[in-house]
This record gives structure tokens, C-alpha cells and sequence, in this order.
């Protein structure tokens, strides 16, 4: 007896637990908390269906209830045998009917949805003058980092995705190495990047939700894909149109800045001698692909997806990448490929790549 109370004592603070966990999550990261049509829609799906399926576990749970003291055995009734029923027509028309209307009413509206957000005519349709009516961005998964190319705009950047609010924005999800899974929790399902096909979907994020997550959302990869699976993040700046305009040509104006102090001069040349083969440091989708693309560097939410963005976070990045990302494919610098000296002045030179004045 004292051995299960002492279960049920587990059980129930498990339980417990389980219920309080269940309301924790940020406007930037939960999927509970939609900031966006597809969102919302996938979100009212989830609870219709668990509403459906708490009716149905309500209603088994009092028919149990009921037989077991409807049909308990009686004092005095010990070796009463009762009335034995072989075979019901009516219960078992009942038993297979009703779990078939139950499937018709869940799929009905699951399948409207994914055949809604589902269409993706829209990709590539012009308008009177020529151009492209909706935003596309091709998303190009990599071991461990995310490359956002935009095709209609000539212009690609690393692991910050920059969307409009408002307005529906076109993806088309694919892979350079191995299967990956781009999710935004708060914006809709995930969805596979391959490396042999395209996959194609959107999302939209309305703009009084961005607000309250501070214009930026989390996203992750949704697929193990390595040693650092966990840690292949990204940062979503969303931002009304106006806005996404003036980033989009201040992209494709972006030229090298020039340093503004003798230490980001000498990081200069230490970059276009030690990192300038794999790192671009133009917006132009004629850039090199290797690693991630640097022009806004000093303009990100975060190092490598997960690191704050600071200096002394980026030279720990430089300096030992494989302790905070093992497995990826950047090579370490350790003091006998790059000095102290050196290495300030590479990370004083990157904190000034932007493209747009804060």
C-alpha cells in the first residue's frame, strides 16, 4: 500500500509539472502562441481536434464509470450468474458509426487547410509591368547554417531571414548536403529541405504579433541532420513593407565599408588573406556559397545562430567553433594559425559590416 502511494505521489507532481510546462513559451518561439495566418490555422486545427478527442475520452470515461457500478458485483450476489448477451447489431452499428463520423469530422477541415496552404500558384506570377507579384525566397539549408537567397531581388544573406509583414511570403526549401527541416514555431509547420527536390510553401506574420515578439521570431531546424542539429538556428526579422523595402536596397547598394579605425583596418587584411575564399562580403546571389554570406554581419541577432553578438563571442566563435557547433565544417584558428593581436582586429573589422546606419 505504502508502495503505491509513494507512486502515486510521482505521478501526480509529474503531472503536475507536465501542466504548468504546458503554458510556458515566448511570442518568438511557441507554436501555441500563432503570430500568422498559417499559424492560426494550424493552431484552431490542433485545438478542434483535441476538443474532439476530449469528448470522446469524457464520454468513454462516464460509460465506464457507469458499468463498472451499474453492473459491480453485489454483496450476497457471489455466485449469481448474470443474463449472458452474445452479439448486438444495434451496439455494433453504434461502435463502427460513430468512429467514422468522428473521422468525417476531423478530416473535413484538415484537409481544406492543407489543401489552402498548400497552393503555391502564386510563385512566379507578374503583374501589368513585369514584376514578380509576391516575395519568394529560396532557403538553402547547410551543415549547420541557413543561406536566404531572394531570387526576384538579386540579393542573399545568411542566417537572418528579413520578411515584410502583412502579406504572404513564398518559400522554396532546399538542401546543399544532407536533410534539414525549416521551422518557424510561431509561424506554421515545419517543412523538409532536400538535396534532391524543392519544396515550396508560405507563411505570413501579422504585424501587431510581431510587435509583441520585438519584430524577431526563432527558427530551427526540425530534422536531425548532425552532432549539431540542436544548435542550427536562425533569427526571423519581420518588419512592416516600408521598411523591408529600404533593407532590400540598402542590400543591393552594400559595398565593403570602409574601417573606421586603424584596428578594423589591420582585421581587414587579415580577412581578405584568411577568410575572404569562403565568406562573402557582397549581397550580390552571384556570391559564393560556401559559408555564410558576411554583408550584414554587425547587423545580426545572434553568432553562428547561437552566440550572443558581441566580440568577445565572436573570437570565442573563431577561436574554438567545433566546441560550440561540433561537426561543422568551419576550421578553427588557433593561436598558430592567428594571433591575439590579429584576431581582435578581424573581429573589430566584422562588427562593422552593415548596411544600413543604427
Amino acid at each position: 500500500m505504502k508502495q503505491w502511494l509513494r507512486k502515486m505521489r510521482i505521478v501526480s507532481v509529474l503531472a503536475f509539472l507536465a501542466l504548468i510546462l504546458s503554458g510556458c513559451g515566448e511570442n518568438y518561439l511557441s507554436a501555441l502562441k500563432p503570430a500568422g495566418e498559417v499559424a492560426e490555422q494550424q493552431y484552431d486545427l490542433i485545438m478542434f481536434s483535441l476538443a474532439v478527442m476530449t469528448l470522446v475520452i469524457v464520454v468513454v470515461t462516464v460509460i465506464f464509470i457507469y458499468v463498472m457500478i451499474r453492473f459491480r458485483r453485489k454483496k450476497g450476489e457471489e455466485n449469481k450468474i448474470p443474463k449472458q448477451v452474445e452479439g448486438s447489431h444495434k451496439l455494433e452499428l453504434v461502435w463502427t458509426i460513430i468512429p467514422i463520423i468522428l473521422v468525417i469530422i476531423l478530416s473535413v477541415p484538415t484537409v481544406a487547410v492543407t489543401f489552402s496552404q498548400g497552393d503555391v500558384s502564386a510563385i512566379g506570377k507578374k503583374d501589368a509591368d513585369g514584376n514578380p507579384e509576391n516575395l519568394v525566397v529560396n532557403v538553402r539549408a547547410h551543415l549547420y547554417w541557413w543561406e536566404f537567397e531572394y531570387p526576384d531581388l538579386g540579393i542573399v544573406t545568411s542566417q537572418d531571414l528579413v520578411i515584410p509583414t502583412d502579406e504572404r511570403v513564398y518559400f522554396q526549401l532546399s538542401s546543399a548536403d544532407v536533410k534539414h527541416s525549416f521551422w518557424i514555431p510561431p509561424l506554421g509547420g515545419k517543412m523538409d529541405n532536400n538535396p534532391e527536390n524543392i519544396n515550396k510553401f508560405f507563411l505570413h506574420v501579422d504585424q501587431e504579433k510581431a510587435e509583441e515578439a520585438n519584430n524577431v521570431f526563432y527558427g530551427k531546424c526540425a530534422e536531425l541532420c548532425g552532432p549539431s542539429h540542436a544548435f542550427m538556428d536562425f533569427k526571423v526579422k519581420a518588419m512592416p513593407r516600408d521598411e523591408f523595402d529600404q533593407w532590400v536596397l540598402d542590400m543591393k547598394n552594400a559595398e565593403a565599408p570602409e574601417p573606421t579605425t586603424d584596428l578594423a583596418r589591420q582585421g581587414e587584411e587579415v580577412f581578405n588573406n584568411s577568410c575572404i575564399t569562403c565568406h562573402a562580403i557582397s549581397a550580390s546571389n552571384d556570391a559564393p556559397l560556401f559559408a555564410p554570406n558576411l554583408t550584414n554581419f554587425a547587423e545580426r541577432e545572434k553568432i553562428a545562430g547561437i552566440l550572443d553578438h558581441n566580440e568577445e563571442e565572436l573570437k570565442n566563435w573563431i577561436r574554438d567553433g567545433q566546441k560550440y557547433k561540433p561537426g561543422n565544417p568551419m576550421p578553427e584558428f588557433k593561436k598558430d594559425a592567428i594571433s591575439d593581436e590579429d584576431l581582435d582586429a578581424l573581429a573589430a573589422y566584422l562588427m562593422e559590416l552593415k548596411v544600413q546606419d543604427k
